[in-house]
């Protein structure tokens, strides 16, 4: 069901998707879908929910070889970004990020998506300090700045409607990544 609403939602736009579309598309009752979701904005929170458990960058992150903070970052940035480039979820994007004005809850619901990133990336951070040695003080705070300067990025590259290639994406983030590092230790 969620996949025959985000497609609802890709092709006819948050204001003219219509639940009864969708009912109708996933075979189901209005009962069925309003016993799960009370309203269209419920709905499509659930679909970035399932997007957000699709990223599953949260593994690069413990991938990388003793919580190295650089490579950690440089990972999670790499694949976060390389996905939300393409498909559904470079859609789900600019559905929001063209309809935010007119619904509010499109907004809301790409903020607690952020707020996950920021999570994830604390939690990192912490893991990353040692009690011997702090590697970056304040993690909640320097995660905020590190998801906000990837969606910098990643907005730019959308909105200029262009192919990135995995080069480009890889160079900036490995020149981002030293860049914010050194930042954040003043």
């Amino acid at each position: 069901m969620l996949n025959v609403a985000l497609q609802e939602f890709i092709q006819e736009g948050y204001g003219g998707a219509s639940l009864s579309r969708i009912v109708k598309a996933a075979r189901i009752s209005k009962t069925t879908l309003y016993s799960r979701y009370k309203s269209k904005e419920e709905l499509f929170r659930a679909i970035m929910t399932q997007q957000v458990e699709r990223l599953s960058v949260i593994r690069t992150l413990t991938a990388s070889p003793a919580f190295n903070l650089a490579e950690g970052l440089k990972a999670y940035a790499n694949r976060t970004l390389a996905i939300s480039l393409e498909g559904d979820l470079l859609a789900v994007n600019r559905l929001i990020y063209s309809e935010a004005h007119r619904f509010p809850e499109l907004g809301l619901a790409a903020a607690e998506r952020t707020q996950v990133g920021i999570a994830q990336i604390a939690w990192f951070i912490e893991q990353c300090n040692h009690p011997e040695r702090t590697v970056l003080a304040e993690p909640r705070d320097n995660a905020e700045a590190f998801i906000l300067l990837l969606r910098g990025w990643y907005v730019n590259a959308m909105l200029s409607s262009r192919e990135v290639t995995a080069d480009e994406r890889e160079q900036w983030v490995g020149r981002m990544v030293p860049v914010f590092i050194a930042g954040c230790r003043g």
